[in-house]
């Protein structure tokens, strides 16, 4: 007789309510639009979604004709099971990394028993599932439910076909099936944990809050809250405090500040857009003044700043045993709960092209972290975070958090930024870039805009070695706002009101869109041509033809530079800046054919994929193959020719003058061949502001089309129709 393994009583009984009570209850009442009552595996479909198993799409269906991969059926049946996904050993498949969106889920199947792998040493998650190799897992589970797969078939009303791909409806109604008949194997008592001397130590942690001052207040609620019960815990901030609202159109960090000081942060970091002033007539005296007013210390190590002399006398280069409020370190150490504990920042070099740096350079965020921990190290520190603004997942090329934390051995935890990535539990890196063991480092991020505070416990064993960890993120956008931050954000409130309530004169009659890609949108501003991208180029080549006597062909708008859209009703003054947010000005830039070609080819090279590179159009109309490789994707680019009305294609030995915003003209988003005409002086900067721009052609507009114009088409995706 086989051994029964054993799993949690209380979380399957629990479960098993739920499925029992579901059945012939939640069926009266229809939760997705293609899943009538009647439907054969409402039942089952249902009650995993009321246990919180399974969910729908986001146009309201379930799809339940839809065949899952084996990464899909991965993540249900160890969702269904109550698995524990988070202290998982590696399943050790050649073709799944830690960063698969179902290693954990397969890593706890494989450590039961329950799925194997290929003869070959891979998984292949994104495989179908047939019925026959799903009645091999059920011949797996049943080592630990007492049930026949044949038989459970039959009762959750699947039709065996060895060969039949096995649908979503038919992997519901087989494990909600067999949870609400099953019974769970008897469970000993738990013995108490014994007492132990590890380390404890707690973490908050905000990023990317981009000036929404607004909801700083809440945040001051949930943050005095946390520390209610854990006094001693440390606040973080990853970076991205600059840009975004009219807050810091009109304040330029100083709206932020009272309510940072108040928040009491232990560091900051610093993100690409704390440079976003880089190339004002001011340069960087903002983010000087921020940072002398701050109540806390600021930290990266791989940012110099020697050739800007407003940081004279700001920066130093080395980890401070006793940092200063107001003052840049490489990293600082701090105690907490009697121990040392070492922060050290990083922030992505990716800020050369997405934000206006000026003389300030980037060094190699890896070489700088490993010079950063040996530092730790040395004076006897062996509980280290970096803070980072590098990435989640963003772009290799630059940097990114999982390869700092596979690359850097000694860093325990990676509190990051810049990716606005929603990490509702740490996310855990325990091997090498070569696949071999490493102690734990965790990664966490709170997305984006201060709508979360992120929480971390974390206990360390008497080697620094972390043992035990408990992450979430704490949603704050109900929670009440705090009676100081009200207080201090009054003043600065009243003015962004007054100015973001002035409507310009034009109403809409349906939103103008400024989507982002999901699993339910496809395309998006930094992906496809938009209405509103139009119409903000339309506005730009206006513009530039009244500034110059050159023929100006076509204006362009890097799709990360649209932050947001316009809704329907009248339009105030604030909507558009929230728009166009970064206080960019119009330039004139003379470009050969086969440069514009190259933009062009930067633009496209990640689509379908977001990129905030994509480039909008006016006054020209782009074709490009998806299909093809990234450099070879143009098929044509075409500008309209007003002598002749017709399009007429550019020439590669042709010069043409063209307008975008001034960010994009001096290379920005990666745009190198711009940054040579830049440097080469075929650039001129007019000065005019881009929310002007677009407030003057909203208000030059007689009519506005809520469509699409043909500017840019995929031959791939018409093709595919």
């Amino acid at each position: 007789m086989k051994k029964k393994r054993m799993y949690s009583a209380t979380a399957l009984a629990a479960f098993t309510a739920v499925a029992v009570g579901a059945t012939g209850v939640l069926a009266e009442e229809a939760i997705f639009t293609d899943v009538s009552a009647n439907h054969p595996y409402a039942d089952g479909i249902n009650a995993l979604t009321a246990a919180g198993v399974v969910k729908g799409f986001g146009d309201g269906t379930f799809k339940p004709d839809t065949t899952v991969t084996r990464g899909q059926a991965a993540k249900m049946i160890a969702g269904a099971l109550k698995l524990d996904t988070t202290n998982v050993k590696n399943p050790n498949f050649k073709d799944i990394e830690t960063s698969n969106q179902y290693y954990n889920q397969i890593a706890a199947l494989v450590a039961t028993g329950f799925v194997n792998g290929y003869e070959d040493g891979t998984f292949r998650t994104a495989d179908k599932i047939t019925h026959n190799q799903f009645a091999k897992i059920l011949t797996n589970v049943s080592a630990v439910y007492p049930v026949d797969a044949t038989a459970l078939l039959t009762e959750a009303k699947v039709v065996f076909n060895p060969t039949k791909q096995l649908t979503r409806g038919e992997l519901s109604s087989v494990l909600a099936t067999m949870l609400a008949g099953a019974t769970p194997a008897p469970q000993p008592e738990p013995t108490p944990e014994p007492e132990n001397d590890n380390y404890k130590l707690s973490i908050m942690h905000v990023n990317d809050t981009h000036a929404r001052v607004e909801m700083l207040p809440k945040l001051m609620t949930a943050v005095k809250e946390y520390r209610t019960t854990t006094p001693d815990s440390l606040l973080l901030h990853a970076g991205d405090i600059f840009s975004g609202t009219l807050y810091f159109n009109e304040f330029e960090g100083q709206a932020d500040l009272p309510l940072l000081n108040a928040l009491k942060f232990d560091a900051i970091t610093l993100g690409n857009h704390e440079f976003d002033l880089g190339s004002s007539p001011e340069g960087h005296k903002a983010l000087v003044d921020f940072i002398k007013a701050a109540q806390f210390p600021v930290v990266t190590a791989n940012v110099d700043f020697s050739k800007d002399a407003l940081f004279t006398g700001l920066f130093s280069d080395l980890v401070s045993s006793e940092p200063e409020n107001g003052k840049i370190y490489a990293g600082m150490i701090k105690e907490v709960n009697g121990e040392k504990v070492g922060i050290f920042g990083l922030t992505t070099a990716e800020t050369e092209d997405i934000a206006s740096p000026g003389s300030i350079a980037f060094e190699n965020y890896i070489e700088e972290a490993k010079k950063a921990v040996k530092a730790f190290e040395d004076k006897g520190v062996d509980k280290i975070i970096a803070l980072t603004h590098i990435g989640f997942d963003d772009n290799p090329a630059y940097d990114n958090d999982q390869i700092l934390a596979k690359s850097v051995p000694g860093i325990d935890i990676i509190v990051g930024g810049h990716s606005h990535t929603e990490l509702k539990e740490p996310f855990v890196v325990d091997t090498n870039t070569v696949g071999e063991k490493k102690d734990v480092t965790l990664i966490v991020q709170a997305k984006e805009y201060a709508s979360f505070l992120g929480t971390l416990n974390v206990e360390f064993d008497e080697n620094g070695v972390i043992v035990k960890h408990e992450g979430q993120l704490v949603e704050i956008g109900k929670l009440a706002d705090d009676a100081e931050g009200l207080k201090m954000l009054a003043p600065f409130k009243e003015k962004v009101d007054a100015i973001s309530s002035a409507e310009i004169g034009v109403t809409l009659t349906e939103e103008l869109v400024s989507p982002r890609t999901s699993e339910t949108i496809k395309t998006g501003v930094r992906n496809s041509e938009t209405v509103l991208g139009n119409i903000i180029t339309d506005g730009m080549l206006t513009k530039a033809k009244q500034y110059t006597d050159k023929k100006v062909i076509m204006a362009m708008q890097n799709g990360g530079g649209i932050r947001s859209a316009i809704p329907a009703g009248n339009i105030t003054t604030g909507q558009v800046i929230t728009v166009l947010p970064f206080g960019n000005t119009l330039a004139l830039m003379d470009v050969t054919g086969a440069e514009i070609k190259a933009a062009f080819e930067h633009a496209v090279k990640d689509a379908p994929k977001e990129s905030g590179g994509f480039l909008h159009i006016s006054g020209a109309k782009l074709e490009y193959d998806s299909s093809k490789e990234a450099g070879s994707r143009v098929v044509s680019v075409k500008y309209y020719d007003e002598a002749t009305k017709t399009y007429v294609d550019v020439a590669d030995n042709e010069t043409y003058t063209v307008a975008t915003n001034a960010f994009t003209a001096k290379g920005g988003d990666g745009f190198d061949m711009f940054k040579k005409a830049y440097e080469d002086g075929r650039v001129t900067d007019l000065g005019l502001s881009d929310w002007e721009n677009l407030k003057e052609q909203l208000l030059s507009m007689k009519e506005i089309k809520y469509t699409t114009e043909g500017r840019i088409v995929d031959v791939a995706t018409v093709e595919a129709k």
